[in-house]
């Protein structure tokens, strides 16, 4: 393989490995976690999961699991790795798939539980509806990834014959 694409498809793949990781982390253990706890002790942790999370690093990895799989399937196509160059296209229509989750379905829901009311009376409501939409849609963008994963180890693969 061109040296030129090698470090763009292993960065994919790191970046992929690493959102895949921890959206399912999302999935097996913190909102399994959460939802044993009471609704105000549920409702505080995940804002503060939230602006945590919002930070240099995680932004990186985010924006740069997208970046690398795209740069990666131009160079691959551009030195004639077709095979391998398909799978990162497939790779990266499913990552979009994930981003376009977060932008129109976690993200909103968290600015609106960051913005909600903390009234007794609304815990439990702001809970429920916050809960299963997110928790779907988290499923979701970790299926996304890892089956995003899956096709850059098939272009890794692809690339070396």
């Amino acid at each position: 393989m061109s040296t030129a694409a090698q470090p763009a498809l292993t960065a994919a793949t790191i970046a992929m490995g690493l959102s895949a990781g921890l959206y399912f982390a999302f999935d097996v253990s913190v909102m399994p976690g959460l939802d044993r706890g009471d609704d105000r002790t549920y409702l505080t942790a995940m804002n503060h999961i939230n602006e945590a999370i919002e930070n240099g690093l995680f932004g990186l990895v985010f924006i740069g699991a997208f970046l690398a799989t795209a740069v990666a399937g131009g160079q691959l196509r551009r030195i004639g790795r077709r095979t391998a160059a398909r799978w990162t296209w497939a790779a990266l229509g499913f990552y979009t798939t994930a981003l376009a989750l977060t932008a129109t379905v976690n993200i909103p829901l968290n600015r609106h539980l960051a913005a909600s009311g903390r009234t007794a009376g609304e815990l439990a409501e702001l809970r429920r509806a916050f809960t299963s939409t997110w928790v779907r849609s988290n499923t979701a963008r970790t299926l996304a990834c890892t089956a995003a994963l899956v096709c850059l180890g098939r272009a890794l693969a692809s690339s070396r014959h």
